[in-house]
């Protein structure tokens, strides 16, 4: 029993040792396996970190070039910089020494008209010593020759057309015609498209300029009338086929340069300060004219557009001038032939007041007449005369044909009109009212004597793209259905104001 115990133990013993050698041989194998996998890691790692320093050398290596590169770029633009301004700066000094020499011209030119001047003034000195006369009393003397010279032949202008009128007509008519020219006394009209300003001082030119040209370019979009301000010393013209806007415009000059201030707002209220002080004008001048020719009752909107005709020219006539001269000769001629004498004196005031409306309502400016006769309540017989002065319709009552007579005798005296003047005022309107045709446009001006139409437009209506086309399809237009010289400017102004107050 003890025996089999011993022998149990034993074997245990020997089992144990076995399995413990096992296991330290197993255990050295796997010590060698993991420095074979560290060995062959750290080689692989070894080869990373060498292949990554290589690609990190290429590429600062390319950077470098790269930056090299964009230096020698930089240089190249700095010597062409430096070059630009080395030749600036020779261009400025040759302008510098250009207008040295136009400001020595300009000295020898002014000390030529002072000499210029002096020699005048002791050639008119001289003249007045050898013929023994001041220059007032030579010129008092040549207007009452010249005076004396037209009056014998205007007399001699008089007596033959009386002579042809006995050899033409019967005696009786002729006796009216002759009697009726010879109360016609009025001036004649000379059609102008310009009115001057005179300057007290020349430097207001520039505050007129403004600066980059701000005030000139407000002026002219509040009035609509071209301004010329270097064209002539000492003047500012203003240009426009429109003598209302011109009469504007010279009120608004006017009071812009008593005041001295001058920037685009104030010309704003200037300008609006003008337009008021015209339309009184526009009224004082209707009721001037119906007290001339005697007349009383007529109503105000009627006086109102006859003012406006103190602003209108037909064929170089004033056309205010024109209808007060008809009313005075168809008085004589009415009075004559036994016809109405207020109702033809009524109608020949007013026979061409369409011509106040005809650039706003459709139609012939006889017509227009009429219809603002009867609208006003004139009489109808009144409106009927002045409707039928022209040819289109028959005159169907004495006063239309004393009308119509006077209105002929009017327009025919010498020098009365100047056709070539309307024809330029009726093309002006033509274009400007082309252009007020399309939809969206709040005015237009036609300046620079029909080379260009200004047109402003509602910034609400037409937007950017919508205003050059806008620009494109009026140029058609017009190229369509006028005939003109040259090329017309269309110049579409799209402008949009933000106004708040400050309280």
């Amino acid at each position: 029993m003890i025996l089999s115990i011993v022998l149990a133990i034993a074997g245990l013993i020997v089992g144990a040792g076995g399995g413990v050698a096992a296991t330290r041989s197993r255990s050295g194998k796997a010590e060698e396996e993991a420095k074979k996998e560290l060995t062959k890691a750290k080689r692989e790692a070894a080869e990373t970190i060498r292949k990554a320093e290589e690609e990190a050398a290429r590429k600062s290596e390319e950077a470098r070039k790269d930056d090299q590169k964009r230096r020698s770029e930089i240089k190249d633009i700095e010597q062409r910089l430096l070059s630009r301004e080395e030749t600036l700066d020779k261009k400025l000094d040759e302008l510098d020494k250009r207008s040295e020499r136009l400001r020595t011209s300009e000295s020898e030119v002014e000390e030529l008209k002072n000499e210029i001047r002096s020699i005048r003034t002791k050639q008119q000195d001289k003249l007045e010593k050898i013929a023994k006369l001041s220059k007032s009393d030579a010129t008092d003397k040549l207007m009452q020759m010249t005076e004396r010279d037209i009056k014998n032949d205007l007399a001699g202008l008089i007596v033959k057309l009386q002579n042809e009128a006995k050899e033409e007509a019967e005696e009786t008519s002729a006796m009216i015609l002759a009697t009726t020219m010879e109360r016609m006394a009025s001036e004649v009209t000379a059609e102008r498209t310009v009115t001057a300003v005179r300057l007290e001082d020349e430097e207001m030119k520039g505050r007129i300029i403004g600066k980059e040209g701000r005030n000139i370019q407000a002026l002219q979009r509040a009035t609509g009338v071209d301004i010329l301000v270097d064209e002539t010393p000492g003047m500012i013209v203003l240009s426009s086929f429109d003598p209302v806007r011109r009469e504007v415009a010279r009120q608004t000059m006017e009071m812009l340069l008593k005041d001295g201030r001058v920037h685009p707002g104030r010309i704003e209220e200037v300008v609006d300060k003008a337009q008021k002080q015209v339309q009184k004008d526009v009224v004082r001048a209707g009721e001037d004219a119906a007290r001339e020719v005697g007349l009383v009752g007529i109503p105000k909107e009627i006086l109102q557009l006859l003012g406006e005709l103190k602003y209108r020219t037909s064929y170089g006539q004033n056309v205010l001038k024109h209808s007060v001269e008809m009313a005075q000769l168809a008085a004589v001629l009415a009075d004559e032939l036994g016809a109405n004498v207020k109702t033809v004196k009524y109608a020949a005031l007013t026979h061409d007041m369409g011509k106040a409306l005809s650039h706003k309502v459709e139609g012939k400016h006889h017509h227009i007449s009429g219809e603002m006769l009867r609208k006003y309540g004139a009489p109808e017989e009144v409106a009927l005369a002045a409707e039928q002065h022209h040819d289109d319709m028959d005159a169907t009552s004495l006063e239309a044909l004393v009308i119509r007579v006077v209105d002929a005798v009017s327009a025919a005296r010498p020098g009365a009109r100047n056709i070539s003047a309307e024809n330029f005022s009726e093309r002006m309107k033509d274009l400007e009212n082309t252009a007020l045709g399309f939809d969206g446009i709040e005015k237009a001006y036609a300046i620079s004597a029909g080379r260009e139409v200004r047109v402003f437009v509602q910034p609400k209506s037409i937007d950017d793209l919508q205003a050059i086309k806008l620009a494109r399809d009026i140029a058609n237009k017009i190229e369509s259905t006028m005939q003109y010289p040259g090329t017309i400017k269309v110049n579409v102004i799209r402008e949009t104001r933000a106004i708040e107050f400050a309280k």
